[in-house]
Parts: structure tokens; C-alpha cells; sequence
């Protein structure tokens, strides 16, 4: 049995998302994917839209995807590739020549597949307005409720 692994935070999944699942399980029979958990996204400078239970429940929804296991730190690649018995780690193209997936060729394949042009998690995030990142936090958008509601407030600190 060929098993292939691979590592994302799969927030506001999309097709993109799918289309890496679906390539990956491809390339063998048992596909596992480590999500990272919101603690690790916090230690990155980045907030999911949707807390790691969903995620993970969304995930394992999928039918491409056989086994959902925490990503925790960037440290734990070796030992997961070695206790799942990892034949092939699979990421996508953006972080080919990175430092933090290369230097697993010493315990398996590592495969860059191509991103699915024309959709990401930040274009989304850009379409639907969301704010640019405050201190490292993704931010929500505001109603224009709440920006007649801050006016109000400036206006009577005046």
C-alpha cells in the first residue's frame, strides 16, 4: 500500500483544495492529510475563518481523503512520514525549494504539484473584503453597521 501525506491549514476550502486532494490520493491508496491546528496557525501569524474541528469534519467528509491527523509544528514531518509509514509527501508548488519540505527526500519522494490557477484561500479572502491582517490576524469584515457605529463613537470622543 502507497501512502502519500500532506500538510494545510484547508481554510474556506475550495476547488483548489479539492483538486490537490484528488492528484495526491492519485499518486497512491492511502492519503493522509495533517491539518494544522488553530494553535499552529496562531504560532504562524494566521487565523482560520473555520476552528480545527471543522476543518478537520470537512476534511474527512471527502472521499479522497483517508485519515486527518494534527499538524502541530513544522518539527513533527520526520516522525509523521515514519509511524504512518509515508511513501510520498505532497505539497503544492508554492512550496517547492522551501527548507521546510526538501530536506524529507532523505525519508521519502516529496511531489510538487501545480496550484489550481485562478483560485486560492487569499483571493477569496480579497473578493470577499476581507480586511488586510491586523498584527498578523486575518480580519472579518465590517458591516457597514458596525463603521456607522465606530463614526458615532469618534464623533463623540469630539
Amino acid at each position: 500500500m502507497k501512502r502519500i501525506l500532506t500538510y494545510g491549514t484547508f481554510d474556506l476550502l475550495h476547488f483548489g483544495h479539492i483538486r490537490l486532494l484528488q492528484r495526491a490520493k492519485a499518486l497512491g491508496d492511502y492519503l493522509i492529510v495533517a491539518l494544522s491546528t488553530d494553535e499552529f496557525n496562531e504560532s504562524k501569524g494566521k487565523k482560520a475563518y473555520h476552528n480545527y474541528e471543522t476543518r478537520k469534519k470537512m476534511l474527512e467528509a471527502i472521499r479522497y481523503v483517508d485519515l486527518v491527523i494534527p499538524e502541530e509544528c513544522w518539527e513533527q514531518k520526520i516522525s509523521d512520514v515514519q509511524k504512518y509509514d509515508v511513501d510520498i509527501v505532497v505539497m503544492g508548488s508554492d512550496w517547492a525549494g522551501s527548507d521546510k519540505f526538501d530536506y524529507l527526500k532523505d525519508y521519502c519522494e516529496v511531489v510538487y504539484l501545480d496550484r489550481t490557477e485562478g483560485i486560492s484561500t487569499t483571493k477569496i479572502k480579497r473578493d470577499l473584503g476581507l480586511q488586510e491582517p491586523i498584527n498578523g490576524v486575518n480580519q472579518i469584515p465590517e458591516t457597514k453597521q458596525e463603521r456607522d457605529q465606530e463614526k458615532e463613537r469618534e464623533k463623540s470622543k469630539k
